[in-house]
C-alpha cells in the first residue's frame, strides 16, 4: 500500500456513461504511454470506442499496453486480434485458462487467483481507477441487453498517485511478459524491457514528467491527497481490507457502503457491528438483483447479525449494482474494484484509491444516498428472519460452497 500523496486534480465518474467518455478523451491526447488493465473487455457498444482510442492511439506511436484477464475476458476476434497487431497496440493475458488442463485451469486452486481490477494510466500523469470493466453499461455477457445500465463508479485522478500506479502496472506488466518469455528461454530480454519503461533503478530517464497541464475535465482542488491501495498475494495481502477496517473503526458519524459482491470476513463484520453499537448510522447499499448463485446467495446468511445490530440493509434491483465504494464519515472515501468477499479480499488483484476530501467524498455520498432513495428496498429485521426455508437452505449451501472453496484455495476465511 503506498503512502497518501498530493493531487493535483479528481473527478468522480458514474457509471460508463461517463466514464467512457473520459477515458477516450485522456486516450485521445496521449504523447507517450498507455498502460490499461481490466477484469473484462467486451468490444459491444463502448467497449469498441475504447478500442478504437487504443488503436489511435498507438498508430500515433504511443506506446500502448492491455492486460486483461484470462477468465474474464473471451479471446478477442481475429478480426479485432489483426487490427490491434496492426495498429501496435500490445495485448496481454494475465493468467490465460487455456494454457493449463487443456481448458480446465479453474480446477487448479491456484487459478482462482485472478487480474479483477480496472486501471488506466496516460502517461503517468491520469490515472483512471473503480469497478467498470470495459464493457457497455447496457450489455451484459451473461445476460444480453440490460433495460437499465449498471451502478458503478470509477474517479479520474491527476498527480503523483498515477506515477505509482503505472509503476505498478508496468511491475506486472513485466511480470506477466516475464512469465511467457521464460518458457521462450528469453528472461533476461523481459526484464530489459521494464528496465526501458525507466522501472527498476533511482532514475527514470525519457519518461514523461508529472507536472504538464492535466485534462480539462479533472478539476484542480488545493489539499487534495489520494492514496493508491492495491491488493496482491504477496506483500499486499489483507491492504484494502485494513484500508476499510481502520476508516471504520475510527468513524464518529456515518459509515456508507455500497457494493457489489458483499460477504465480509469476520473482522469486519466486527467493526461494522461494533461502529454502530457506539451509535455511528451504518448504511449498506447491496446487490438486490440476482446475478451468481454464489454471490447472491452467500452473502444473506450473514444479514442477520448486521440487522440486530441496526445497520440498514438497502438491496438495488433496477439493474446489476457493480460499485465498490465507501464514504465514512463525509470525508473518507473510497472508489475501487475490490468487493468485500473472499474473491476479492483473499484471491484477486484489485486496486482501490482512498481519497481525504470533503468535497468528493460529498459528490460521492449524494449519488449512492439518491440510488438508494430512488431505487434501495430496504431490508426488514424481523421479514429476513421469516424468509423462507427453501430460501434459507440455498442461503447455508451457497455459503458453505464459498467456506471451502476458500479453504481448498489455501486460505483461511
Amino acid at each position: 500500500m503506498t503512502r497518501a500523496r498530493h493531487a493535483t486534480g479528481v473527478q468522480l465518474l458514474q457509471g460508463g456513461q461517463q466514464y467512457f467518455p473520459a477515458l477516450v478523451q485522456a486516450l485521445d491526447h496521449a504523447r507517450s504511454w498507455v498502460q490499461l488493465e481490466t477484469y473484462i473487455f467486451d468490444l459491444h457498444g463502448a467497449g469498441t470506442e475504447v478500442a478504437n482510442a487504443l488503436m489511435g492511439a498507438a498508430r500515433r506511436g504511443v506506446r500502448v499496453e492491455v492486460l486483461v484477464d484470462g477468465f474474464g475476458s473471451d479471446d478477442l476476434p481475429l478480426e479485432w486480434q489483426s487490427k490491434m497487431t496492426d495498429a501496435g497496440v500490445s495485448w496481454c493475458i494475465y493468467s490465460p485458462l487455456a494454457a493449463s488442463l487443456g481448458g480446465f485451469g479453474l480446477l487448479v486452486p491456484d487459478r482462482w487467483r485472478r487480474l479483477h481490477r480496472k486501471l488506466a494510466v496516460v502517461d503517468q500523469q491520469i490515472l483512471f481507477c473503480g469497478g467498470i470493466n470495459i464493457l457497455d453499461d447496457f450489455y451484459d455477457p451473461n445476460h444480453g441487453a440490460l433495460q437499465s445500465p449498471r451502478f458503478d463508479f470509477a474517479v479520474q485522478l491527476a498527480g503523483p498517485v498515477a506515477r505509482e500506479a503505472a509503476e505498478a502496472m508496468a511491475l506486472l506488466w513485466w511480470r506477466v511478459q516475464a512469465g511467457y518469455s521464460a518458457r521462450q528461454n528469453h528472461l533476461v530480454s523481459a526484464w530489459e524491457k521494464f528496465k526501458a519503461a525507466g522501472f527498476g533503478r533511482r532514475t527514470s530517464p525519457g519518461l514523461v514528467s508529472t507536472d504538464t497541464e492535466v485534462t480539462p475535465a479533472v478539476r484542480q482542488r488545493a489539499g487534495l491527497k489520494a492514496q493508491l491501495v492495491l491488493r496482491d498475494n504477496l506483500r499486499n495481502r489483507n491492504s484494502i481490507e485494513k484500508a476499510y477496517r481502520q476508516a471504520i473503526g475510527g468513524a464518529r458519524h456515518e459509515v456508507l457502503i455500497a457494493n457489489a459482491y458483499f460477504l465480509p470476513g469476520g473482522k469486519l463484520r466486527r467493526a461494522l457491528i461494533k461502529a454502530a453499537r457506539r451509535g455511528v448510522k451504518v448504511t449498506l447499499l447491496l446487490q438486490g438483483k440476482y446475478e451468481y448463485f454464489m454471490q447472491h446467495h452467500a452473502a444473506r446468511p450473514v444479514y442477520g447479525a448486521l440487522l440486530a445490530a441496526g445497520i440498514e440493509i438497502h438491496e438495488y434491483a433496477p439493474s446489476f449494482l457493480h460499485a465498490k465504494v465507501a464514504v465514512i464519515d463525509g470525508r473518507w472515501a473510497t472508489v475501487g474494484s475490490s468487493n468485500l468477499d473472499p474473491l476479492s479480499m483473499l484471491l484477486a488483484r484489485e486496486a482501490n484509491v482512498v481519497l481525504d476530501d470533503p468535497a468528493f467524498a460529498g459528490e460521492l455520498k449524494a449519488s449512492v444516498c439518491a440510488a438508494i432513495a430512488g431505487h434501495g428496498r430496504l431490508l426488514d429485521a424481523a421479514a429476513y428472519s421469516r424468509r423462507p426455508w427453501g430460501q434459507r437452505m440455498l442461503d447455508h449451501i451457497a455459503y458453505a460452497l464459498m467456506r471451502l472453496a476458500i479453504f481448498v484455495a489455501g486460505h483461511r476465511y
